[in-house]
């Protein structure tokens, strides 16, 4: 069971730190909800804890089942996020530019909920499970709110799913 980016598929390319990037990277970033709070210099010290891979179409970027040490920011290109019900696969989202993968895993060390294919070309940028402890050594302040960043997102979808699963749920407050 592959834990590593670029030993999912055997064409991932790796195009080196999001640090050579970091102008493009912060333009899918900074505008979405996601790195609203991140200053330009916390975004370009962010950079130089990721990783930049180039993906292409029908490639596995998570696969569901699969232990993971990694999250994943697409930065060009598509997605799907799908996850396996009944022997079926279902597409559960379209993944966009600046969207995050794979943070579940990230943090508990647990196996991946859903997989991730690329539907076109691709771009990625990775951080690992050992790039994030660097980071929260190295910039405490910038790792911490990254992390609560993460928290974040898993909280809203966790809301979102208890939504959609449980409507009766949508009219109580707690």
């Amino acid at each position: 069971m592959p834990s590593s980016f670029a030993e999912l598929e055997p064409n991932i390319e790796p195009l080196g730190s999001v640090s050579g990037f970091v102008d493009e990277f912060m333009e899918v970033v900074q505008p979405k909800p996601l790195f609203a709070g991140f200053s330009r210099e916390q975004t370009a010290i962010l950079a130089d804890y990721l990783d930049c891979y180039g993906v292409p179409s029908k490639s596995v970027v998570v696969r569901e089942g699969d232990e993971g040490n990694f999250l994943a920011i697409l930065v060009t290109g598509r997605a799907v996020i799908v996850k396996t019900f009944n022997g079926r696969e279902r597409v559960l989202q379209e993944l966009k530019p600046g969207e995050m993968i794979g943070e579940m895993s990230l943090v508990d060390g647990q196996k991946r909920f859903a997989s991730c294919i690329a539907v076109e070309p691709s771009d990625f940028a990775v951080l690992t499970h050992e790039n994030l402890h660097k980071m929260l050594a190295e910039y405490p302040m910038l790792g911490n709110k990254f992390l609560l960043m993460l928290l974040g997102v898993t909280v809203g979808r966790l809301r979102q799913a208890t939504l959609t699963m449980l409507p009766s749920l949508a009219s109580t407050s707690v």
